[in-house]
């Protein structure tokens, strides 16, 4: 049997040696001039390839979509001892950080990871076509019709593997949704996620480039929407880094949010309070934006001094209010949010094809018998941290095992 996956980044990767091994002939088209474009993007160059806590008891907290119980059998029947191993069977071997639970291969670069699955594709019974854009999917009697920018080609099972629309300098496209609506399939509103949001920039300007750990909270109204600790880095339009990529999710079409920063997650407000009297008291006649000076960075210690409305007075003339002040800042820094970055800076795509056209036990449509989708084109994403990497590992198996759902 022909069986054609139209992807070739992780979860087509995956679906493809899983069809083979299953003794299929498989037919991989990817429009990228080479496979797993993105993976070497992931972890800034490691590949954290997924993270023992998206674990099927655990999928509801790290994975998000419109049902988010449709990822937990692909997680339970590839799960990440079995990924591990999987790979530990092609040469690769892993290693997990004990404080994150995220896994990277052992060498530290995402081109081993690629490397192994590469070198698996080189089989007889896998034909791989690079620079290959699907323009037409149709179903044909028994089977499907693939129509490309290379020619046409005719398979007995089709797996979408297309990935989402987040990141289009590495592969990200809206074919995928295209295609699968060529066969009446639908999907749900899309936005970016894991990507950089946009704020008021009249600080952050001034900050571009500086790191900092803080607490993290994002509000509308009053009401929480989203928390995480974590480093943040300033950029010329907002703020940016891993905390900040945990929480963009939250912004997601949603209007009037705020991010309120806290610099000192550990410290109450007497602790606190007792601290800046003892810097006061060291700092004696120099300026007041030096007081954080040693703690945080010094444009961010000078920054947070001014939002308190303090610059050009001496430490030892601020009162015990205007202490409070600063204080305040540094426990409740507020930055109004003006959106988030767009896809083409987005590590994924939140939202995709609908998942209850899809049977969770097979991946196969409910609507078009031999055809199955697999990996972020469809609507499930997971945090930050190789939960989106470890749906795609899961997904892209069970697809993979052409499975029917009848």
């Amino acid at each position: 049997m022909i069986v054609c996956i139209i992807g070739g980044g992780a979860g087509g990767m995956m679906a493809a040696l899983t069809a083979a091994e299953g003794g299929h002939h498989v037919l991989l088209l990817e429009r990228q001039s080479r496979v797993g474009r993105k993976l070497m993007a992931t972890g800034n160059g490691r590949c954290n390839l997924t993270n023992h806590h998206a674990m099927p008891d655990q999928y509801a907290a790290h994975y998000h979509g419109t049902d988010t119980d449709f990822a937990a059998h692909a997680l339970t029947e590839f799960d990440v001892a079995n990924t591990r191993a999987w790979f530990a069977d092609h040469g690769l071997l892993t290693t997990m950080e004990e404080d994150s639970w995220r896994v990277y291969p052992y060498s530290n670069m995402a081109g081993s990871v690629l490397d192994v699955l590469r070198y698996a594709l080189e089989q007889p019974n896998i034909a791989l076509h690079t620079g290959c854009t699907v323009s037409r999917l149709r179903r044909r009697g028994d089977g499907f019709t693939i129509e490309t920018d290379n020619g046409s080609f005719t398979a007995s099972k089709v797996i979408l593997a297309s990935g989402g629309a987040a990141g289009s300098k590495v592969g990200g496209t809206m074919d995928g949704y295209q295609l699968a609506k060529q066969l009446g399939h639908h999907r749900t509103a899309l936005f970016p996620s894991l990507v950089q949001l946009k704020t008021d920039p009249t600080y952050p300007r001034a900050l571009k480039g500086v790191k900092a750990e803080v607490l993290v909270r994002i509000t509308q109204g009053g009401k929480l929407l989203a928390e995480n600790r974590g480093e943040l880095l300033f950029t010329e339009y907002g703020i940016s880094g891993p905390v900040i990529f945990e929480v963009s999710r939250a912004v997601a079409g949603q209007e009037n949010c705020t991010a309120a920063l806290d610099f000192l997650p550990d410290w109450d407000d007497r602790e606190t309070m007792d601290w800046l009297r003892q810097r006061q008291a060291m700092a004696g006649s120099r300026e007041a934006g030096t007081l954080l000076a040693g703690t945080l960075h010094s444009r961010l210690g000078q920054m947070l001094c001014k939002a308190a409305g303090f610059t050009n007075q001496s430490a030892a003339a601020l009162t015990e209010r205007d202490l409070c002040a600063i204080a305040a800042q540094l426990h409740h820094f507020t930055l109004p949010i003006l959106g988030s970055c767009g896809f083409d800076q987005a590590q994924v795509t939140a939202g995709g094809l609908r998942t209850d056209e899809f049977d969770s036990r097979t991946m196969e449509s409910r609507l078009v018998p031999g055809f199955y989708a697999c990996g972020e084109v469809l609507d499930i994403d997971g945090d930050c941290g190789g939960y989106n990497l470890q749906w795609a590992w899961s997904s892209g198996h069970l697809a993979g095992l052409l499975q029917s759902s009848e």
